[in-house]
């Protein structure tokens, strides 16, 4: 990967089957059932041990086995060479050299560390890795996936371009994150098909998570991502979604990730909610993989970023509700909550290991991974831009509240939401490079290196994701 760059994001993470130029109102969010059946009911305690849960719910065996994904020597010297640092960095460093300019601290932090003790740190990830996990026996063989459109990168943005990720990576994450929307939490109704192929959720995170050591890893990214996007739209926007009544939608969507510790008399009413409607299917499902392989602190984490989420969906909608277009400042502040800021942070969990609850919780790393997620947001608003304007009302994104609040023509609010993404941008790679010079530890290096990774990935996928996404013409 090259220097961490600059990526997009989302008026909430992208939907799994977002329509484009929808801003759905007055569905309601079980609409997404559509009368299929409904699911197992599962145990009484969603979030009870392995053994405990229907089969559709044991996820793969722990993340330890995989290869490279040994455990950190806490004294792994991060000095020196090391072989496989170079395998993602170096083409994508090359392309990106025409349009950024080169920062040594940041260059180390994508080599990542190196010398002895430090080669369990590097993930494998050949530009077209093999497939470390074979196809499920129960399916068809994946697909080809189809080419990526080309889309182009917004003029004057600054980023960094990835490799193509992996097809036959592709082609499987694809095949089985349908499945799991289909068939396990049937999270969309067989109208929507078109729209979540569109979505191409496969590539996107593919290229969001090069240092995946196989495949059941990518699809704990994959599943998560899809269900956040669930509830964004059936509850927020383009499926029935409304900012009427949220808060309490919301709050019961979040007892699927963080549950409910309650009396024996109304424990199994609250696990049967749970089943109720699509949102809560996907959450409730998403998160019995992920916390199959993710440690208690990276699962409470994941929790706490998800909160800060649904923070940020409330403040939006309250803004719906009484019309009001927020200050930029304002409107800054909520994009730092109303944001991808969950999906970077799980890169160590994807990636095998752990980032330590200490480091993680460091004023200088959470300073990395808000600006990661702050810029990306609004590179998402930026892709987005045309889309939102088909949408019925005002739909709140950097450009127009900057057009509104500071009286500047379209083009010019939208040029100057530029700047502000790449100020963000370059805010997140001086703190990155920062970091990995005052706390040399190999395992934050790694973590900031599939952070910059993530970003890059994020914004390949907006750039190419033409189904969803043009350019305004304005130049």
């Amino acid at each position: 990967m090259p220097v961490p760059g600059p990526s997009p994001a989302q008026s909430s993470p992208p939907a799994a089957a977002a329509r484009p130029g929808a801003h759905g109102h007055g569905r309601g969010a079980d609409a997404v059932t559509m009368g299929k059946p409904a699911l197992p009911t599962g145990p009484a305690l969603p979030f009870g041990p392995a053994a405990a849960r229907p089969a559709h719910l044991v996820p793969f065996t722990a993340p330890a086995a995989a290869p490279a994904t040994a455990a950190v020597p806490d004294g792994a010297p991060a000095t020196g060479e090391g072989p496989g640092g170079d395998l993602v960095a170096e083409p994508a460093r090359r392309a990106a050299a025409a349009t950024a300019t080169p920062n040594p601290a940041l260059e180390r932090i994508m080599r990542g560390p190196s010398g002895l003790g430090t080669q369990g740190l590097f993930f494998f990830t050949p530009l077209r890795a093999p497939l470390t996990t074979a196809p499920a026996a129960d399916g068809p063989p994946a697909p080809p996936p189809p080419p990526a459109a080309q889309g182009r990168p917004i003029p004057g943005l600054y980023h960094h371009p990835v490799p193509e990720p992996d097809p036959a990576r592709v082609a499987e994450v694809s095949r089985r994150i349908k499945r799991w929307a289909v068939d396990e939490v049937q999270a969309y109704p067989p109208e929507w098909e078109d729209q979540f192929d569109g979505f191409s959720v496969g590539r996107y995170m593919v290229a969001c998570h090069p240092d995946a050591p196989t495949i059941d890893h990518l699809m704990i990214a994959t599943r998560l991502m899809v269900a956040e996007n669930v509830v964004d739209d059936c509850y927020c926007e383009d499926h029935g979604g409304s900012p009427v009544g949220l808060g309490g939608r919301l709050l019961l969507a979040h007892t699927a990730l963080d549950p409910v510790h309650t009396t024996a008399e109304y424990e199994p009413e609250w696990a049967q909610s749970l089943l109720s409607d699509a949102p809560r299917r996907s959450y409730r499902s998403a998160m019995e993989y992920f916390t199959q392989a993710a440690t208690p602190s990276q699962a409470d984490r994941f929790r706490h970023d998800m909160a800060r989420l649904h923070m940020g969906y409330l403040a939006e909608a309250a803004w719906a509700e009484t019309k009001y277009v927020p200050e930029v400042s304002e409107y800054l502040a909520m994009r730092q909550f109303n944001n991808f800021r969950p999906c970077p942070t799980i890169t160590d969990t994807v990636g095998g290991y752990e980032l330590p609850p200490e480091l993680h919780a460091m004023p200088a790393m959470q300073r990395v991974i808000a600006l990661a997620g702050n810029a990306t947001t609004i590179s998402n608003d930026l892709y987005s831009y045309t889309k939102e304007l088909d949408s019925p009302g005002l739909h709140l994104n950097l450009p127009v509240v900057i057009a509104e609040r500071e009286n500047l023509p379209a083009k010019e609010a939208y040029l100057k939401a530029v700047e502000v993404h790449n100020d963000l941008m370059h805010a997140f790679e001086a703190a990155a490079a920062e970091l990995a010079v005052s706390c040399p530890d190999p395992r934050v290096v790694r973590f900031l290196r599939g952070v910059a990774a993530w970003v890059d990935g994020n914004h390949y996928w907006h750039q190419t994701n033409t189904y969803r996404y043009s350019l305004p013409d304005f130049w």
